[in-house]
Parts: C-alpha cells; structure tokens; sequence
C-alpha cells in the first residue's frame, strides 16, 4: 500500500500494467477519488480541484493517462477501455474502492470502468464527457466556437502540431461574462506544450483523438453507481452542451444521473471555475461514499 505523501510535495509513483507504466500521486487521507484527465493533458489538469477534495476528507489519487505526463510512452492503443483498464487496476492497487473522476475522453472511460468493475467503483463523476457518440448537425456548422475548435483539432491530428493544440485551448478556455481563463493559463499552455514536444505524447493524444466513443456510449446502460455529468455551458466541443449532458444522463438507468451546468464555463470547468465544480462534486461524493466532509473551497484559478 503506498503511504500518505505531503499535499504540498506529492511525490510521483509508478504501477506497471499491461503496455507500460502509469505515473500518479496520491494526497490525503479518507475514501479514495481518482482523478483522470483529458487527452493532450496530464494530472496538473486538477492542480485547483485535487487540493480541495483533500481538504475536505478525501484520499485523492492523480493520474498520468498512458502516453500522458510522466507515464510510458508507445502504447498499442487509446481506447476508452484500454484507460477504463488502467483505471481499474490503479483502484485495485490503491485498494478500493474509489469514486472516478473523468475529464472529456476519460469521462468515458469512467463509465466503462463503472460498467465492467462494479465492485471497484463507488460513483463516477463525468466533466464535460465525450461518452457518447457526437453527430455533425447543422447546429454545429453554424456555431463559430465549435468551427473554430474542430479546425484546431483537425489540424493537431493531421500536422501534429503543438500550436494548433494550444490554439485549440484558447477556444476551450472562453472568456465570458461569467468568468474568465484561469491566471496561469499562460504557464499552463507553455507546460502542456513542452509536455507534447516530449517524444510519444503528440502519437498519445492522435492516438486518443482518433477514437470513438462508441464503447463509453454502450457501456452507460450497464452502470450500476451515481453519476454526477458536469457541463460547460459554454463548452465548444458541443453547440449544445445541457443537452449533451442530458443524453449522457437519459442513457444511464433511471434514476443514476444528474446533470449540472457549469454558467460561463468551457471545456476545462473543474480548471475554469474549480470552486464551482467542488461545490458540486462534495455533496454528490458525501451522498455516494457516505462519508462526512469538511466544506472548503478549491485553490485560486
């Protein structure tokens, strides 16, 4: 079992598993919560949320997705069930069970998680989920944010290029009436693209961008705990994110989902407004895991 490390000076470990070797870091103490990230990221994504669910009662444990961060390099594969996989066996090595938190890609590999290992999965939390599989409408064409991301998508995963990922970013991280882009955004964009600049992590998140969610969308009827969907309502990967959320939700057995939205929020919510995603996921985590909490707030975006 690994022991408590210091919330101010996490030190990084190791677990091998099947295809390479996967990094994280575990704070605090208490029922444990896994924080997953999304592609062309790694475990800083929750550098403002992971403090406060440390704070208030919870043994968090970060971690680098294959190819991402400080995990291996050369993986076989992307899939939502190949990181649901890791996941799982990052809970069993933890000693279960967790509540999983997953960001975009992750957010459907926590289902499939929930789905396939039920005995290991306390609740999922799904942050702005890419879980279902997206359709092009009409409604997309015209919306000009989603143009605009989608454009510096396409041209990642066509050029592997690290500018138009963080040019993407931009899009992601809207400024709006109600909020604004975190105040290291800059630091943060230069680390992720010194990150993607390191050997294998551009082939990392091609990798995870040229899948399909169709085994996340599949598994959502067999998920047997809470869900808590949390949307951007201005989240440009959908022009209409509540009612992506609310698909997500519809497709889980009645009575497992609930749906918030977060005003003013893009696609990195729990990074954009971290005290408004933490005052959301610690009443859902204390219902869930039935455990009492201390409320607190996240550290400053």
């Amino acid at each position: 079992m690994d022991q408590h490390t210091d919330p101010t000076h996490p030190t990084t470990q190791h677990l091998a598993v099947e295809g390479g070797t996967l990094a994280y870091e575990v704070t605090g103490t208490g029922p444990l919560v896994v924080l997953a990230h999304g592609m062309g990221d790694d475990r800083r994504a929750y550098r403002f949320l992971a403090p406060g669910l440390v704070a208030a009662g919870y043994r968090v444990a970060a971690v680098d997705l294959r190819g991402c961060g400080e995990s291996s390099t050369g993986w076989a594969s992307y899939t939502r069930t190949d990181i649901a996989g890791d996941l799982v066996a990052l809970v069993e090595h933890l000693g279960g069970p967790a509540v999983l938190v997953g960001h975009s890609i992750s957010g459907g590999a926590v289902t499939v998680a929930a789905a396939t290992a039920p005995h290991l999965v306390t609740a999922a939390v799904e942050l702005a989920p890419f879980t279902k599989t997206q359709s092009l409408g009409l409604a997309e064409l015209r919306d000009r944010d989603f143009r605009r991301g989608m454009r510096h998508m396409v041209t990642t995963a066509l050029l592997g290029s690290t500018r138009s990922w963080t040019r993407y970013l931009d899009v992601a991280y809207p400024v709006t009436e109600h909020g604004s882009r975190p105040a290291d955004h800059e630091a943060r964009l230069a680390q992720v693209a010194a990150m993607l600049r390191e050997p294998g992590r551009m082939a990392a998140l091609k990798g995870m961008g040229s899948g399909t969610p169709a085994d996340a969308g599949a598994a959502l009827p067999r998920v047997a705990c809470p869900v808590l969907v949390v949307m951007g309502e201005e989240d440009p990967d959908w022009a209409d994110p509540r009612a992506e959320g609310e698909a997500v939700v519809a497709a889980l057995p009645a009575g497992l989902g609930r749906l918030e939205v977060v005003p003013g929020s893009g696609h990195y919510p729990h990074a954009q407004h971290p005290a408004e995603v933490l005052a959301l996921v610690l009443p859902f985590l204390s219902t869930a895991t039935g455990a009492a909490t201390t409320t607190t707030g996240a550290a400053g975006a």
